[in-house]
């Protein structure tokens, strides 16, 4: 396969689960008759953002994955013949949650699943209230469509987990996304910090030899202003993509993957690098 359109759903917080699925299904039939290969959903789809406060009932909303969701959604992945990414909260056992996203192929196959590695704790952003670190390490999978890799929100800050990703042989890095304002943010540093993971993003593109695919929610919960803005951007750093800062829908690319073989070689990074210097890697700062 040389090209590939793929579908990123931009959603908000519905009122319930099944408004969730109902929405994402509607969207999942839209992008297969736009003629889409591979679509992802928001970080959390199901679910309001609930990590803006601790609170143990939230729990509650954790699922088996694989699981009933990703049991509905295959049967959607397989009459429409889509690759889907669905980022959920995952119930592993007694008292062990995970922030997940499972990976199904276009014949409803569930290829398996990546654990958010990276958990942030901040003011509005208690996920380390809720989420187990990922214990799955950094993972692509062949599909219909081309191999993919998954990385979850805070994991697209750190250049380890993209590298660890793109040298699996990702073609394409989707990042289901929860990130906004909160709402004391002035307007200047509003600006700033949209920037800031607008670019970082892109250099990872580049950096890696890849798309990388950010998939963000829109709309207000709580303190939070969720910035929507999902976006791919190619391998040269260009957003080839742009979705609004508020509106709901789908937002298409267009992936030339035979271009993307091309610049692998003529900008060749990953032949390049200097694995016998990188040891102080593993090392938290490199004080001593």
């Amino acid at each position: 396969m040389d090209r590939l359109r793929i579908a990123l759903l931009q959603g908000k917080a519905e009122p319930s689960v099944e408004a969730a699925l109902a929405w994402t299904e509607a969207r999942l039939a839209e992008a297969a008759a736009a003629g889409a290969g591979i679509a992802c959903t928001q970080e959390l789809f199901a679910t309001p953002y609930f990590c803006r406060v601790q609170d143990a009932a939230f729990f509650d909303l954790a699922e088996p994955v694989p699981g009933p969701t990703t049991e509905r959604l295959a049967g959607a992945a397989r009459k429409l013949g889509l690759v889907l990414v669905v980022s959920l909260f995952e119930r592993r056992g007694p008292g062990v949650y995970h922030n997940t996203a499972a990976v199904i192929d276009a014949d409803g196959t569930y290829l398996g699943k990546y654990r958010k590695m990276h958990i942030p704790q901040d003011p509005g952003f208690e996920e380390k209230y809720y989420f187990t670190p990922g214990d799955l390490g950094f993972r692509a999978w062949d599909t219909r469509c081309g191999r993919i890799g998954v990385l979850i929100c805070w994991d697209q800050w750190y250049p380890e987990a993209v590298r660890l990703t793109a040298l699996q042989g990702a073609q394409v890095i989707f990042c289901p996304t929860a990130i906004g304002w909160l709402a004391a943010d002035q307007a200047a540093v509003r600006a700033r910090q949209r920037a800031s993971w607008l670019t970082v993003q892109a250099g990872h593109a580049v950096a890696n030899g890849c798309y990388l695919a950010a998939v963000n929610r829109v709309g207000s919960e709580g303190s939070i202003e969720f910035w929507g803005t999902s976006f791919v951007a190619d391998f040269c750093g260009q957003r080839i993509a742009e979705a609004d800062v508020s509106e709901t829908g789908v937002l298409y690319a267009e992936c030339d993957l035979r271009a993307l073989e091309v610049q692998r070689r003529l900008w060749p990074f990953f032949r390049d690098r200097r694995i016998d210097a990188y040891g102080d890697i593993v090392k938290r700062f490199t004080d001593d």
